[in-house]
């Protein structure tokens, strides 16, 4: 079984059978992580995969476990953000080109939060960062509060005396320094040419990924099983130096 994402019809299920032979003509063009051009022929409850060719097979994901891992993570994102058969166009052209910059990109935490801001958008989730969610006053440049709940930034007025607490029917929450705000504008509103140049440091990308991760699993409301992968590979790879 495998779950495809397409242009114009979104996610797929379907069947590819008698790939994982030896002698299967297809199994290459099955793989994880690969743009392929199928021809499925329709059946009751499946389509079936009669021919496949890759289209890029983006190699570099699979040479490099940590380009992996995150692979991994944006390919969870956007299954569990679609339902099977929404045609999203934008989705698919971004998961594409996404997947070709986790091949030659410098920083993959950056990269990430690009992806998860532009998916949020494309998905309905898009996170108000220019005006107060609750008063619609611009944001001023100063520290703001960050609330999942609530859809995005709170000014300093709306957002004190409100916090993340477990059982309160207020939205919850939590501090947002300048300097990420002006970090999550500037990746939601840039190409990602323009923001590969960005160079941020362990601190800063540290409150953007929890920040963005937390606004995630509440919109969700699950956790994402490939996060637990990515952070063991990412502990490892510093534990050896890497």
């Amino acid at each position: 079984m495998l779950t495809v994402f397409t242009p114009g019809m979104g996610k797929q299920q379907l069947l590819a059978k008698g790939v994982r032979k030896i002698t299967s003509r297809k199994a290459g063009h099955v793989e994880l992580f690969t743009h392929s051009q199928f021809l499925v022929a329709k059946a009751r409850t499946w389509g079936i995969v009669t021919q496949a060719e890759t289209i890029h097979a983006f190699r570099p994901l699979r040479e490099d476990l940590l380009r992996t891992s995150y692979a991994y993570y944006a390919a969870e994102l956007v299954d569990r953000f679609t339902q099977e058969g929404d045609e999203n166009r934008q989705l698919f052209e971004l998961l594409l080109a996404t997947l070709g910059w986790l091949g030659e990109a410098r920083d993959l935490r950056l990269l990430a939060r690009f992806f998860e801001l532009r998916l949020l958008a494309l998905v309905g989730y898009r996170p108000q960062l220019f005006q107060c969610v609750r008063c619609q006053a611009d944001i001023e440049p100063v520290d703001n509060f960050w609330s999942p709940a609530a859809g995005g930034v709170l000014c300093p007025r709306c957002g004190e005396g409100l916090v993340e607490q477990s059982g309160n029917d207020r939205p919850s929450a939590e501090p947002l320094p300048l300097n990420a705000l002006k970090v999550l504008r500037f990746l939601q509103t840039r190409d990602w040419e323009t923001c590969s140049r960005l160079r941020l440091s362990p601190g800063l990308h540290f409150q953007l990924e929890t920040l963005l991760q937390r606004y995630i699993v509440y919109q969700l409301e699950r956790s994402l099983k490939s996060l637990g992968f990515l952070r063991t590979v990412r502990r490892l790879l510093s534990s050896s130096g890497q």
